[in-house]
């Protein structure tokens, strides 16, 4: 969530921010129409307090000197204090309300682009970092798309799946299962060894946990809620590793945190009908090793360089040809103000994908669940930045074996470094 008082104080500068991301999308005129609103019944509402209180007083000590409990003094100072205590019951749930409808405003404004985002309107401005493994993209012109190929060795089956869910869903068979359990244990491992706490947090979580990381209300038609419940399918372990320190005040030694987990995700991919109908790159149900990380707002920076080569190493390690670009404004993600994507290459396109978006929300998250840290020696708190990346998403990395890896018999190799978890060399 953007900081109201930032918004109050420097209205334009936010604006010109906003707009970076889309111009006219965002109008901060309404918030700030009803934060003075806010703030002047506030003014009102202390003064009236502090009358209240000062009628207290003055009943009390007009007793203890003395003066008759029906004297007239007394009757017009409880008179006086019943009148200030009605309006104050008037103002407080005005002012209430007023600060529900502020939040209401708030809560679909995006993250500021950081000031070392490259501006753009659309994906087409992102900006090409560096390329990685030129040399083991396959030379191979008759490489199958990874469904294909995956149908004919026997270990994906899409069309069984439809009939036990529908479209957009896939059954793993044999191999196929196992070589998906293979890379995520491949990828754990990988990211435990450098310094992340695996997590299995819940995947069913409630409407506060994706409101604070910003899923909520943008993006309702994106997730699959139980009707029966407050609860919903996790869109990606990004949501529950970070709300676990919702509303919680971490000492500044136990920082940098940084978690790994691997969850089933689930996404409902409205609005992307006709894209990616086949194969595994866009489905309702795929599995996800997710980073996170909550850190010192001084080092963020550099913790999301961090990230990106974090993520970065299981595709060097299975020697996966890949590229990183940087995001644009126009092409941020709703919480972040800083995106790097990586993008692996996938022959049967001709082209790269993307298969990891690593982001720094600054506190934006943090403001929305109220995630703060305190320094030893000094007063109050801060909040907290948080960072997260996929680490790989896995269905997108097994298309991309099962592509790169593609021998001209119709056989898929298997990457060195997956063979000690898949006991075979050979699919």
């Amino acid at each position: 969530m953007l900081d109201l008082k930032q918004i109050r104080e420097n209205p334009q500068s936010i604006q010109e921010l906003l707009d970076r991301r889309c111009v006219g999308q965002y109008d901060l005129k309404p918030i700030l129409e009803l934060n003075q609103r806010q703030r002047e019944l506030e003014a009102s509402r202390t003064s009236f307090q502090a009358r209240s209180n000062e009628i207290g007083k003055l009943i009390g000590q007009t007793i203890k000197a003395g003066t008759p409990a029906d004297a007239p003094e007394l009757q017009a100072l409880r008179d006086e204090g019943n009148q200030v205590k009605a309006t104050l019951s008037e103002l407080e749930p005005q002012e209430k309300d007023l600060k529900a409808q502020i939040e209401a405003l708030l809560l679909p404004l995006p993250n500021l682009p950081s000031a070392s985002t490259p501006l753009g309107k659309s994906e087409e401005e992102n900006v090409e970092i560096r390329r990685w493994g030129d040399e083991y993209i396959p030379q191979n012109p008759d490489i199958l798309p990874h469904w294909q190929i995956g149908e004919k060795l026997g270990i994906l089956n899409f069309e069984r799946a439809v009939k036990v869910a529908q479209s957009r869903f896939v059954t793993l068979i044999g191999a196929g299962a196992a070589l998906e359990r293979a890379l995520i244990n491949f990828m754990l491992d990988q990211q435990i060894a450098v310094g992340y706490l695996e997590v299995m947090p819940p995947i069913l979580i409630n409407s506060e946990s994706l409101t604070a990381t910003g899923q909520l209300p943008k993006f309702a038609e994106e997730s699959f809620k139980c009707e029966s419940d407050d609860l919903w399918l996790a869109p990606t372990a990004e949501v529950p590793l970070t709300n676990l320190y919702r509303d919680e005040v971490i000492e500044s030694s136990q920082l940098p945190i940084y978690h790994c987990a691997y969850t089933p995700c689930f996404r409902r991919e409205a609005g992307s009908y006709g894209r990616d109908t086949r194969g595994l790159i866009r489905l309702h149900q795929f599995n996800k090793v997710e980073l996170v990380k909550v850190v010192n707002p001084a080092t963020s920076e550099s913790e999301l360089q961090k990230l990106v080569q974090n993520a970065a190493a299981i595709l060097e390690a299975l020697e996966l040809p890949y590229r990183i670009i940087e995001l644009c404004t126009g092409d941020l993600g709703f919480s972040a103000n800083k995106t790097y994507d990586l993008e692996v290459w996938l022959p049967s396109a001709g082209k790269y994908r993307e298969i990891s978006s690593c982001s720094n929300c600054g506190d934006f998250q943090a403001r929305r669940g109220n995630i703060r840290f305190k320094e030893a020696g000094k007063k109050g708190t801060q909040f907290v930045h948080t960072l997260n990346g996929s680490g790989l998403a896995v269905g997108r990395t097994m298309s991309a074996v099962l592509e790169n890896y593609q021998q001209p018999d119709g056989t898929v190799s298997i990457p060195q470094a997956l063979q000690p978890y898949l006991k075979r060399e050979v699919l």
